[in-house]
């Protein structure tokens, strides 16, 4: 039952749970402020206040967050279906949102609206065993060499084709018989490399009010997150509503014609693009694109293009161009094709003229400055309907070098008096006398991004043009322009930006923070960027792992929590990083009743679970007359909760021997603690609670190995410092910590650029490349999950 509040109203929270939704999607429903009053409204008009079906619910909620805004006046009769179970399954009501998108606030025939939503339409368990025998027979080939690892949501896609409104539940189960009929019982070859791979709980978006920082297992990844995404033989039904102010709607579709052509083109593949800018290093944002982009194209046997959207010649550089192209393949994914938006100026300039000739776009004599006005007051430039030849004549002048830099633009002529400033007469060329990096001093005039992507989105062909949430203002001038000029139309879906804690990702503050040397260049480990991320010694594994595990959302409020990414790191490297010992603080320790010149050799594991008999598990590290331990696990006073070495007491040095503090030197003061003198037990008969790290002299009166060790720490004190106004006075003054003299054991001299550790109870560690011959250096990369756990020293 919903809870009242004072007013005697339904708090939202309670409404939302008692339509069955979970707690972590109603509470991220209530950050959203439009998606709150829109599921609030659906609810009330359902009069389901007092709770449904967890089934229904899912469907009320998809309607609050989908539902067409031009078709608001059928919203009650969806409902109805809804709530009568007449419409029962998000396949059912993908169909209906899309059927009511079309039709907008006319009328329609239910007959019309039930065929299309396959209302009263029941698939019988034969029907389902006999599409999933037809699609398993298909795929028997792939079944027989991937077994287990075959792509069931692919399968299921394929059943589902055959039959639109089947039960997905019903299907998984059918799929999962028949596959253990053909492949029998699962083998342990069968799970070395399981398809699923896991997934981080979704954790609420952050209020700023949380101050815990928690790191949830992740759960099971069970849905592929490419499977919302229509085939391209789909791509016929309209995209959306062009609305003008005039009264006009344009519905943006593919003609018969127009998709047939397409697909003729690509084989009926999937195309994608991944189109960065070049004029910065990418980060981990790009990260979240390249996965979608280029997972998308492999999750269904298509290809992605790497295109460089270079349109702005004075921000580009061969430097990010090269960076770019290194850093996808570092990340795993290999592009169709390279390819530059300056490829297409040529096709480019001619589509600006056709548009001119078409009535669709005028040379424009305002100032930047003056644009903006208009925009603002909604009026037509002066130029706005001079002549067609006019405009004709004086595009080709800008072509030609005739006219000035910044005295005229070409614009499209879309709708000033519209409330969308993306489509109020938007520039598609301006004059700039600059070479190119990639097409040299060929032009002088460049497009824009708006007037250029969409068009080489249509040109190479992509299926699906997919963009950050920032992007779906454009939509409508993406899909002005292509319908303007008769081209294909790709599909077009926006997902959320990836926003992380305590760092900014804007190329703008990025390259402040790089020039102006707040951080060591665009390779900083503090940085999100890739460069920097790959430097302080996370691996392109665990960034794409964090990526999946946060999914493909349209949340447009999200605030990742840094420590969800170091949830990934710490995972993978658990299982690849050897383990190793290095004092970062040392305090030294003789050993008084081992004589001078004794070493003894001791077995170090490398795993943890490394048995005995493993001889390459294993490092030897020597144990002499002097050690090193951390200054902080040394206390004068003992206690109860301390773990660490103290007067009289006895700790044991990790894969070594127990010893007991016998006696402190002191320097000049009582502070000042130079020596501690303790006796081992050779015998191992003590038995302490503490374990210490250590490293001893590798022989008598020689220094150990020493190193630098580079501790990183948040860049930024807020969780959000992109809000703030002075965001560079929220940088965290300790966000670098420099260990020049660490002592390391004698096996890490063999180390090289790359290679990554974990130095035991302290977190892991990889080499940096300022390393050279004569001095390691190391970065932090993660610190373990309990820094200094309770039964390692300290508490």
């Amino acid at each position: 039952m919903a809870i009242l509040g004072e007013e005697g109203e339904v708090q939202p929270l309670d409404m939302f749970l008692s339509i069955g939704l979970d707690r972590r999607t109603a509470e991220n429903a209530l950050v959203n402020p439009k998606v709150t009053a829109n599921l609030t409204a659906v609810i009330k008009e359902a009069k389901v206040v007092d709770g449904c079906s967890k089934t229904v619910g899912n469907l009320l909620y998809m309607v609050a967050t989908k539902y067409p805004a031009n078709a608001l006046v059928h919203r009650p009769v969806l409902l109805e279906y809804i709530i009568s179970l007449k419409i029962k399954n998000p396949a059912q009501l993908d169909a209906a949102l899309t059927f009511l998108s079309n039709v907008g606030p006319e009328a329609f025939q239910s007959k019309d609206f039930e065929e299309t939503c396959g209302v009263g339409v029941d698939v019988s368990i034969e029907e389902i065993r006999s599409a999933v025998n037809a699609v398993l027979k298909e795929n028997m080939e792939a079944i027989l060499e991937l077994r287990y690892h075959i792509n069931v949501g692919n399968l299921y896609g394929q059943v589902r084709k055959r039959h639109p409104w089947v039960d997905a539940k019903i299907v998984k189960e059918v799929i999962d018989e028949k596959l253990h009929g053909i492949l029998g019982e699962r083998t342990a070859a069968d799970d070395k490399k399981p398809l699923k791979k896991k997934k981080e709980k979704p954790v609420n978006v952050d209020d700023g009010k949380n101050d815990v920082v928690t790191s949830d297992p992740p759960s099971e990844e069970d849905d592929n997150p490419f499977s919302i995404f229509p085939q391209p033989e789909e791509n016929s039904k309209v995209h959306t509503e062009i609305f003008f102010s005039n009264g006009a709607t344009w519905r943006a579709r593919n003609t018969k014609e127009l998709l047939e052509r397409h697909l003729k083109a690509t084989g009926g593949k999937v195309l994608t693009r991944f189109p960065p800018e070049p004029n910065g290093y990418l980060h981990i944002g790009h990260a979240k694109a390249m996965f979608i982009d280029f997972g998308l194209a492999k999750e269904r046997n298509g290809s992605c293009y790497l295109r460089f959207d270079d349109t702005n010649p004075e921000a580009e550089k061969r430097e990010y161009i090269d960076h770019i192209q290194e850093i996808v393949q570092w990340m795993g994914w290999q592009p169709f094709k390279v390819t530059y938006t300056s490829d297409y100026f040529q096709d480019l300039y001619e589509l600006a003229v056709e548009l001119i000739r078409r009535g669709l776009a005028y040379v424009d004599h305002q100032s930047p400055e003056e644009i903006k006005e208009y925009r603002e007051k909604k009026m037509d430039s002066l130029w706005r309907d001079r002549p067609i030849e006019e405009s004709l004549k004086l595009f080709d002048d800008m072509k030609r070098g005739l006219i000035d830099e910044g005295k005229a633009t070409l614009r499209m002529k879309q709708d000033m008096q519209g409330d969308n400033k993306n489509m109020n007469d938007l520039v598609a060329y301006r004059i700039k006398f600059t070479p190119h990096p990639h097409a040299g001093d060929k032009w002088c005039i460049y497009p824009s991004y708006d007037y250029a992507h969409c068009i080489v989105d249509s040109l190479e062909n992509i299926t699906h043009s997919l963009c950050t949430l920032e992007f779906e203002i454009r939509r409508p001038s993406y899909y002005w322009l292509l319908v303007a000029l008769g081209l294909y139309q790709p599909y077009v879906w926006e997902y959320s930006r990836l926003n992380i804690s305590n760092t900014v990702m804007s190329k703008r503050k990025l390259n402040r923070l790089v020039t102006e040397k707040w951080v060591d260049g665009w390779d900083d480990p503090r940085l999100m960027t890739l460069a920097g991320l790959r430097r302080r010694g996370v691996s392109s594994t665990s960034i794409n792992d964090f990526v999946r595990g946060i999914g493909i959302t349209r949340s447009d409020n999200s605030m990742i929590r840094f420590d969800r990414l170091e949830y990934h790191i710490r995972e993978e490297l658990n299982k690849t990083a050897p383990r190793t010992m290095v004092v970062l603080h040392p305090l030294k320790v003789v050993i008084t009743n081992l004589d001078s010149g004794s070493t003894i050799y001791l077995d170090a594991k490398m795993w943890p679970d490394a048995p005995s008999d493993d001889v390459s598990s294993f490092y030897k590290v020597p144990f002499t007359k002097v050690v090193y331990i951390e200054r902080s696990d040394f206390r004068l006073k003992d206690s109860k909760d301390y773990y660490g070495l103290a007067p009289g007491k006895s700790v044991l040095l990790r894969y070594a021997f127990p010893i007991k503090c016998t006696e402190v030197i002191y320097g000049d003061n009582a502070d000042n603690i130079v020596e501690i003198r303790a006796e081992y037990d050779s015998s191992k008969k003590t038995k302490p609670k503490g374990v210490l790290h250590w490293v001893a002299q590798p022989s008598s009166g020689v220094e150990p190995l020493r190193v630098e060790v580079r501790l990183f720490e948040k860049l930024f004190l807020s969780e959000n410092p992109s809000e703030l106004e002075d965001w560079l006075s929220d940088l965290n003054p300790h966000s670098k910590e420099v260990i020049p003299e660490a002592f390391a054991v004698p096996s890490l001299a063999s180390a090289v650029v790359g290679d990554k550790f974990q130095f035991e109870r302290l977190g892991y560690f990889a080499v940096d490349p300022d390393t050279t011959p004569g001095k390691l250096v190391f970065n932090r990369t993660v610190t373990l999950r309990d820094s200094y756990s309770t039964k390692s020293g300290n508490k």
